[in-house]
């Protein structure tokens, strides 16, 4: 049997990791700059996290949500500590785009509307509502059409209250710093507006921190910054380090109803475990810390070279902008240097997502890869 050919595929099969690095059969070694889609948060094969996951796995490794789970409220009570939230409760799923897509069914059950308004550039997941909010036709099929959504430009403040104010909308969806968009953030006073006008309306407000969220800003959420409070926040990526694992987190106002939301796989017991290893070690080895003051280092070593000409994102949440699409520049690095990077919507952009323990050293070792395969542009 084929496999369904919708992904292409570099030449190269990782068969383990350790820290910052994946490693092939051959023994070959890469240093792993982009995380899988910004997944890997504590690095490859972490001790503490190999040894939660395994001992759990010894005791029980799932069962429904028909029963009691300790796991679950543990995982709750630590995430609740570390990112330094109030009154939210939460309900886990498996993915990003299926946290979306809760957030999304539950702002249109608690408002009584179907409206959605999202931005351009945003990029929001690949099942059905989540990807009608997502700003790239060519992956919506005609199901996908058949939301309402409106797309409004990002910061277009006057064209987001025309159409909050025809009452027909029920969520407002916003990346704080979009992330296969381009890495672009807006102003505090935008986002404030957008807060001030989500109330205003009786709208709930969405922030979709999926690639954003768990420590990868030197926040633990992007929007925290900008001093909003979001009534949905979605989370998944960095959540498990690998591991499936998804969740929103609600606002004490929106009430929960038995069956208005579930799953089979959220919140199982090996994700819970999971979830709780990489809160550990976010917590333990200060990565929040960790990835600000890396930020403030590599903004220094940016500025020295001339052919970037944007520097975009916060903490390990990256992007380097050049007047050239980058695909070629990102091969050279792959094969040439063995240094793994992202893309974008945006082709002259290059994204770095890593693990969020990576060192200097490590991105020592990035620039004078980078540096030299600039002599060539």
């Amino acid at each position: 049997m084929n496999l369904f050919d919708v992904y292409p595929l570099y030449n190269i099969t990782p068969v383990s990791g350790k820290g910052p690095y994946v490693y092939t059969e051959a023994g070959e070694k890469y240093l792993d700059l982009y995380g899988g889609h910004a997944v890997i948060s504590i690095g490859h094969a972490h001790p503490h996290y190999l040894k939660m996951l395994g001992e759990q796995l010894h005791k029980l490794g799932f069962y429904s949500n028909s029963i009691q789970n300790p796991l679950q409220q543990e995982l709750a009570d630590k995430l609740e500590g570390i990112a330094k939230i109030k009154d939210y409760s939460l309900f886990f799923c498996n993915s990003g785009a299926e946290a979306n897509e809760n957030a999304l069914k539950l702002a249109s059950f608690h408002t009584g509307k179907s409206g959605v308004v999202y931005f351009e550039n945003a990029f929001h997941g690949r099942t059905s509502a989540a990807v009608a909010v997502t700003d790239n036709e060519s992956i919506k099929a005609a199901l996908n059409n058949l939301h309402e959504v409106t797309k409004i430009a990002f910061e277009d403040v006057n064209a987001l209250e025309e159409t909050l104010k025809q009452s027909k909308t029920a969520a407002v969806i916003m990346e704080v710093i979009q992330g296969v968009g381009g890495l672009d953030e807006a102003s505090t006073e935008f986002y404030v507006k957008v807060e001030t006008l989500c109330k205003k309306y009786n709208v709930v407000l969405i922030a979709d921190e999926v690639q954003s969220g768990y420590g990868r800003t030197g926040d633990f959420f992007a929007y925290q910054k900008h001093g909003i409070r979001p009534d949905i926040i979605s989370m998944a990526k960095g959540m498990g380090n690998g591991f499936p694992i998804g969740g929103i987190l609600i606002d004490q106002n929106i009430p929960a109803k038995h069956g208005m939301l579930g799953t089979t796989f959220g919140g199982n017991h090996l994700a819970c475990a999971a979830g709780i290893a990489v809160l550990d070690v976010i917590k333990k080895e200060e990565l929040m810390k960790n990835a600000a003051s890396l930020f403030n280092y590599i903004q220094k070593e940016v500025a020295t070279i001339p052919q970037i000409k944007r520097f975009k994102g916060r903490g390990l949440m990256l992007g380097l902008e050049f007047e050239f699409e980058v695909a070629e520049l990102r091969k050279a690095l792959l094969f040439d240097h063995r240094i793994f990077t992202g893309a974008s919507s945006n082709k002259k952009l290059l994204r770095i997502l890593p693990p969020l323990n990576i060192q200097q050293e490590h991105f020592e070792m990035f620039f004078k890869a980078l540096r030299s395969k600039l002599k060539n542009y």
